[in-house]
């Protein structure tokens, strides 16, 4: 990529002028614009496209420059990206897996001297450009192969952080760590004598308990992030410990952030007690649900489940600060459409589905109701096998007030 003929101010312009424009529709005016290199502009309107949320202080930035969408798909959010730029800290981070440089650029804010690693020299490129661009002058540019670099680091780093790429050499999407590049089980030895700290972030979608058993006993820590109540990522922070292993849950929202940790082995001991629908319903968070810690939420908390597939749970006394979403229940009901209506006077609620034979969109059908409004609706099943309703109201998370 010629990144010169993309700072030309005219280029520079253009982009500008068009970043809000459909991108696919302007692929196709190629033959109006012979004097730009419409292919590179529409990467670059592309990209600011996806920044202005996902990255906005690159969004922000002048003469940034963005690489395919791929890369931008697959690389951090800035908000993922500050998070563990704040659980980290020292004089000397490698990050093996640098790609569009997300991740190398925040956690330059906590430590000395950063090495930046690549294969790919489009993307080393582009990264180093815009380092410059961000003024993170203690990031230094290394294309090369992560497993080559490791064999000729000659000191013992702060912390080594890798993010595997989860694209097998079809470009078909992998989640298992051994087939992940580079591959993390065949390195984990290395990992440890060269650094103090490493950090692996992995798919959601890896099965945590795989990926602890794959990697023996050389994990001390996992922190499953949420934002908004979508999981994003999952941290292994690797080490040689006989301590028993913490999960960490963090779901990030707008106007709180929600944090449990339970270690595994204590989930694994502890029993559920069950009820049937209290006077306060509760979700666990997305990040508490990955993580799997079903017992130990209702051991913190003092809540009875009401079945051991539903995962939702239930109590006589509001509990404070619950790692999700809490209700009020006002009524249990069958899934009755006149019994139903008789608590939404709007015919509006929000509907979820919860170990229940119906999609939400069935039950929409066969009752009329609406989506919308300030009532919500659980269907689910007791752990006596019934079939039933929840009709509830939420709860205001800062101020524990039902709205």
């Amino acid at each position: 990529m010629d990144i010169d003929i993309l700072l030309q101010p005219h280029i520079q312009d253009f982009i500008l002028k068009n970043e809000n424009a459909d991108v696919q529709q302007l692929a196709l005016k190629g033959n109006l614009y012979p004097q730009i290199p419409l292919p590179l502009m529409i990467q670059q309107i592309a990209g600011r496209q996806k920044a202005k949320t996902k990255l906005p202080t690159f969004y922000q930035t002048a003469h940034i420059v963005y690489p395919a969408s791929l890369s931008l798909e697959q690389c951090s959010s800035e908000q993922t990206a500050l998070f563990k730029a704040k659980l980290l800290k020292g004089k000397y981070l490698v990050d093996l897996t640098g790609g569009f440089g997300i991740d190398a650029y925040f956690l330059s804010k906590s430590f000395a001297k950063v090495d930046y690693v690549e294969q790919n020299e489009v993307l080393a490129c582009i990264a180093q450009h815009n380092f410059k661009v961000l003024k993170a002058d203690n990031v230094h540019i290394h294309i090369n192969q992560a497993e080559t670099f490791l064999q000729n680091l000659s000191e013992k780093v702060d912390c080594i952080y890798l993010d595997p790429a989860r694209r097998d050499r079809a470009n078909r999407k992998v989640f298992l760590l051994e087939d992940c590049e580079p591959n993390l089980l065949e390195l984990a030895e290395i990992l440890l004598e060269k650094a103090q700290c490493v950090l692996v972030k992995t798919s959601p979608m890896l099965d945590i308990d795989l990926a602890v058993k794959s990697l023996q006993g050389k994990v001390q820590k996992i922190i499953v992030l949420a934002i908004e109540n979508e999981c994003k990522e999952v941290l292994y922070l690797l080490g040689i410990t006989n301590e028993k292993l913490l999960i960490e849950t963090v779901n990030l929202a707008k106007n709180e952030t929600q944090y449990f940790s339970f270690e595994k082995e204590v989930e694994s001991s502890l029993s559920n007690r069950y009820s049937l629908p209290q006077s306060y319903l509760y979700e666990p968070n997305v990040a508490v649900l990955k993580a799997g810690g079903f017992k130990s939420i209702a051991y913190y908390f003092q809540l009875s489940k009401l079945h051991t597939h539903s995962h939702l749970y239930t109590s006589n006394h509001l509990v404070e600060n619950f790692a999700g979403r809490a209700f009020e229940v006002q009524a249990v009901c069958q899934l009755d459409k006149k019994e139903l209506l008789a608590y939404l006077p709007e015919n509006k609620a929000n509907i979820a589905v919860r170990n229940f034979p119906m999609t939400v969109e069935q039950i929409r059908k066969k009752t009329g109701i609406k989506e919308g409004g300030e009532m919500y609706l659980f269907a689910t099943t007791d752990y006596q096998e019934k079939k039933i309703v929840i009709v509830c109201k939420k709860i205001n998370a800062s101020s524990n007030l039902t709205i």
